[in-house]
């Protein structure tokens, strides 16, 4: 990017007067604003009717936009289906488990129906020919928070078991035995006897589905990357806008949908969507693992945040600060663009009120002047404090096929979600180490878990939440890692199953047992009291923790120690001679295994002797939990440390760094005191 994108999503179609365009450019052109994102909404709009087009709106913002030197980005509007489509071809609509799909909401299609493929191409070929030419037009956004929409259609699951029969070379009986389809009658003897998957019990083979269904939509976003690069010229990008799982009503963790991995290698610029709580339950967590996450997924690369909230959902209109503090928190974690859904708020349908920067009267209000107040910035400081790059000693391993599997395995029932009860999943251990790691001030990266030995090695530390799924390439790669030197932690539930979510026959930790120092074979619950009782080091580096904070929150692994150093152990009356958290030199590293899902104090405590171990502390550690500390480097090759406060209270510190504060206009030297505002910032560049 040779600039920084602020902006927001803009709908000319959605004004309810069509006299606004002048006046929202000016009142962009106030706060700074540079760039726009149009049309990936509005289907119905451009095509009224099949093959009738009607692009009247898109001409005139783009035009009006790039009169005014604001750049757009052009979306292709696939994601919600207009009504003549489902008219004629009911069967666009993706059939789920819950049954036939109806006409209402966006998202509901069937991504490899050939009708739909076909008008989707028709819309995206009219559309990106008649702009991509336009000099106002920077890049192009294909299709919107893409998914597989849990699609089980007919032509889906005959596509799965295509995909079968070439993955397994037509052989039924290493199908079976992969699956272990022999479990109550399941075996399949046939392949016309193929049955519907949306009824399997067997969790080897609906894990096997949903990354077939997350294949699809990297081939989804592949196929419309491929129309849209015939029109776009080289100095116009592509990207998507990818998302989280969306478990208490904001981004949370790992999409169990998209590979991100996967789906990212086929566009020019990771783009993504990051809400989060704000007014007193704003902390800067999800902004920070939405940005490492995205970071990641183009290796390193900075990313665009194509949406974010500016007044959003009931109960997030920022306090005063937050905005700015949101912005900069963005770009603190690699991000070369912030914009915002929406610009103005709607004023009918289903998100009137999901607020934009303008309220439904489309005045100025603070929302909006603050927006102004990190436009103007950014617009000013923007080589100094923006385009960071970003490269961290630490790094969690992420696993899609983990997050599937513990939906059919949960952690503390160990059946189906939902069919005994509610049960702590995937996204909360992720989250949980993810938010320690943050709160410690400990950067980290994300890795799949087919990361090289090689891609490994660039870190001192490595985390691996809950990895259930292992096959035995990752687990040889993670003894490598610990043999040369790296410090891995790992949880409960991890290396339990192979890529196709069958148990290793095994004492547990399978192929690790002498990496970690020791094994087990049982694992329960937290019933009947008891606590931690905390030893050595790990109690020295926890500190005074009362019952509550050491209390076993879910999950019991029983560890026998073969050598390992004993950090814990369950102060039970059944469970006290077990280990609940050990730690073992092998090779030239350090193996953690932590055998409960803990309460966030201990977890920080685990982790941050992790961290010594492995050489990665930058900070005071006075400042955890106070003070969010970010860093990385500029253009101009200098240090950029983001000093983030997100608390009501002022915080006043030695500064960990000299340089000059960048906002500010000062000098700073090291150790000297400083104070960061309620929810405020400091930026020093080195």
């Amino acid at each position: 990017m040779d600039g920084f994108l602020f902006g927001a999503a803009y709908y000319d179609e959605y004004m309810p007067t069509p006299d606004r365009l002048g006046t929202d450019i000016e009142m962009m052109k106030a706060i700074g604003v540079t760039t726009v994102r149009i049309a990936e909404s509005t289907w119905s709009t451009l095509e009224p009717q099949p093959g009738v087009f009607d692009f009247s709106h898109v001409d005139r913002v783009i035009e009006a936009m790039t009169a005014a030197g604001i750049r757009v980005i052009v979306g292709t509007p696939t994601y919600a289906v207009p009504t003549w489509l489902v008219a004629s071809h009911p069967e666009v609509l993706a059939q789920t488990p819950a049954g036939p799909g109806r006409y209402g909401a966006r998202q509901i299609m069937d991504i490899i129906n050939p009708a739909y493929r076909f008008h989707a191409e028709r819309v995206i070929r009219a559309l990106i020919s008649r702009t991509a030419e336009h000099p106002g037009v920077i890049g192009f956004q294909v299709d919107n928070e893409t998914k597989y929409y849990d699609s089980v259609s007919a032509d889906v699951q005959r596509a799965f078991v295509k995909h079968l029969r070439d993955r397994f070379d037509d052989d039924l009986g290493a199908l079976n035995a992969a699956f272990g389809l022999d479990y109550w009658s399941n075996r399949i003897n046939a392949w016309e006897d193929f049955p519907d998957v949306t009824g399997t019990v067997n969790g080897s083979l609906a894990a096997a589905f949903d990354s077939f269904r997350r294949d699809l939509v990297t081939e989804f976003l592949s196929w419309q990357v491929g129309i849209v690069r015939q029109y776009a010229r080289p100095d116009q990008f592509i990207t998507q806008n990818f998302d989280f799982d969306w478990a208490p009503g904001w981004s949370y963790g790992v999409q169990p949908s998209v590979d991100h991995f996967k789906a990212a290698r086929v566009v020019d610029v990771a783009g993504v969507d990051i809400y989060h709580p704000t007014e007193s339950s704003l902390t800067g967590k999800e902004i920070a693992f939405g940005g490492d996450i995205m970071r990641s997924v183009k290796d390193g690369a900075n990313y665009l945040v194509l949406e974010t909230q500016a007044q959003g959902q009931m109960g997030w209109l920022p306090y005063p600060g937050q905005l700015r503090l949101q912005a900069y928190s963005h770009v603190a974690s690699g991000a070369d663009g912030v914009m915002y859904w929406h610009w103005h708020s709607i004023h009918n349908s289903f998100e009137t009120y999901w607020k934009g920067l303008l309220s439904q009267d489309l005045e100025p209000n603070p929302t909006y002047e603050e927006a102004g107040v990190f436009g103007r910035e950014i617009a000013e400081h923007g080589d100094r404090v923006a385009h960071l790059r970003i490269r961290n000693r630490a790094a969690i391993m992420i696993s899609n096929e983990s997050l599937t599997a513990l939906r059919w395995f949960t952690i503390e029932h160990g059946f189906v979600e939902g069919a005994y009860g509610s049960s702590i999943g995937y996204n909360d251990v992720f989250r949980w180490i993810h938010d320690a790691l943050f709160d410690l001030n400990i950067g980290c990266d994300i890795v799949p878990p087919d990361a090289s030995v090689e891609l490994l090695s660039r870190y001192d530390l490595l985390v691996t939440p809950a990895l259930y799924v292992a096959s035995q390439s990752t687990l040889d790669s993670l003894r490598d890692y610990v043999a040369q030197g790296g410090c891995l932690v790992s949880t409960f539930r991890s290396f339990v199953a192979d890529e196709d979510v069958t148990v290793w026959a095994d004492r547990a930790p399978h192929s690790l047992r002498d990496v970690m120092g020791m094994g087990y074979s049982q694992f329960t619950r937290p019933e009947g009291g008891g606590t931690l009782a905390l030893r050595g080091v790990l109690a020295e580096a926890a500190g005074a923790l009362d019952a509550e904070m050491r209390r076993p929150r879910a999950f019991l692994e029983l560890l026998r120690p073969e050598g390992a150093e004993v950090l814990a152990t369950y102060d039970h009356p059944a469970w006290r001679d077990y280990a609940a958290v050990t730690r073992h030199r092998f090779g030239r590293g350090t193996a953690v295994h932590v055998g409960t899902f803990t309460s966030p104090e201990v977890i920080r405590a685990v982790l941050r002797l992790a961290a010594e171990d492995a050489g990665i502390i930058e900070w005071p550690t006075g400042l955890a939990g106070r003070l969010s500390v970010r860093r990385g480097v500029n253009r101009a090759g200098h240090d950029v440390t983001y000093l983030l406060n997100y608390h009501p209270e002022a915080v006043t510190l030695g500064s960990p760094v000299a340089g000059a504060d960048v906002l500010g206009g000062t000098r700073i030297e090291v150790g000297q005191e400083i104070v960061v505002g309620p929810w405020d910032l400091t930026i020093v560049e080195s």
